[in-house]
């Protein structure tokens, strides 16, 4: 079995030899696995730290209990057969671009409030860096991709903050039923002594190794649009545990809700048209699709959408249904 791609992003700086090598890595790790893992990725051990001690602290004090009543109403703790249409998480969102929805959210306490607005800060930073070295393996001009998802109001960027507690039926119950993302890159950073996080390589599922410190990057269903194919969007899961509580903060840096996606001209063969296997849309109308599609086959959606291509002029926002 192959080794999960772990990527020292530091090395980028040691030289052309090094920088070469690791842009490389980068390049498989893309084209191969869909996901990789970031070490020396420039957010700060200490910045990491205190998300890791807040969140956690937030959970017990203002989510265990409300999951546990949720648990008990469902009757999930007996269940006897798999369930397939909940997840045994206790999530909140946070939305930091085009505005911040932060000073809304109920029950969090200011340090925690500043310390999360930071770290989001230091993950667009570190999206946007990516976005350009995907776009130096690609063969696209700098900021290419950047600028394909600012739309009119710039990039929408969110967090989903998780937590996974011990679940008495882990055989029954997915932590997170499997799924890919519908939007641009993801930074995850996870629980680092409680695992379940598995992607689905070449008809296996595989493990991604909790690390401490580092950022599980993985790309989205628009990166394969505008890439071709070149990239995929991989499923992935999360498994839930009989013992520990796993701590998940999944970041999605996605394009702007009116960008148009489509196939970068400069990766579909000029002479042959019909490699443009992907279909030209709104993001926010693909994001409606999804809505209800989410645990399904990302190739349906994309159907989809070069259906509703084919008969509306993409001027503004398809209606769809």
């Amino acid at each position: 079995m192959e080794t999960f791609p772990v990527i020292d992003l530091s090395k980028l700086n040691d030289g052309d030899d090094q920088r070469g090598s690791t842009m490389e890595l980068i390049k498989d790790a893309c084209e191969n696995w869909g996901f990789f893992e970031l070490v020396n990725h420039g957010i700060s051990h200490e910045l990491l730290d205190t998300v890791e001690k807040l969140t956690k602290e937030h959970y017990r004090k203002c989510m265990e209990q409300r999951f546990k009543e949720m648990v008990a109403s469902k009757g999930l703790s007996a269940v006897e057969s798999e369930v397939s249409d909940i997840d045994w998480e206790s999530t909140f969102y946070l939305r930091h671009l085009p505005t911040s929805n932060m000073s809304e959210i109920p029950d969090l306490e200011e340090g925690y409030r500043k310390t999360m607005k930071e770290f989001a800060e230091e993950l667009e930073k570190l999206a946007e860096q990516l976005l350009d070295l995907l776009c130096e393996n690609l063969g696209l001009e700098k900021g290419y991709l950047k600028n394909t998802f600012y739309g009119s109001k710039g990039p929408t960027f969110g967090t989903k903050v998780s937590n996974y507690p011990p679940c008495p039926k882990p055989d029954l119950i997915k932590g997170l039923r499997a799924h890919t993302d519908a939007g641009g890159v993801i930074l995850l950073f996870q629980d680092d002594k409680v695992s379940g996080l598995q992607l689905l390589k070449d008809g296996q599922w595989v493990d991604v190794p909790p690390m401490k410190h580092s950022i599980v990057i993985n790309l989205g269903d628009q990166l394969e649009v505008i890439t071709n194919g070149k990239y995929k969007s991989v499923m992935h899961r999360v498994i839930a545990q009989p013992d520990g509580t796993r701590m998940s903060i999944a970041s999605f840096y996605n394009p702007g809700s009116d960008a148009v996606i489509y196939p970068a001209p400069a990766l579909v063969e000029k002479e042959a048209e019909e490699s443009q296997v992907y279909p030209k849309f709104v993001f926010e109308d693909y994001m409606k699709l999804y809505a209800g599609l989410k645990f399904q086959a990302k190739e349906p959606r994309f159907e989809a959408m070069k259906a509703i291509e084919s008969t509306v002029k993409l001027g503004g926002p398809i209606a769809t249904v």
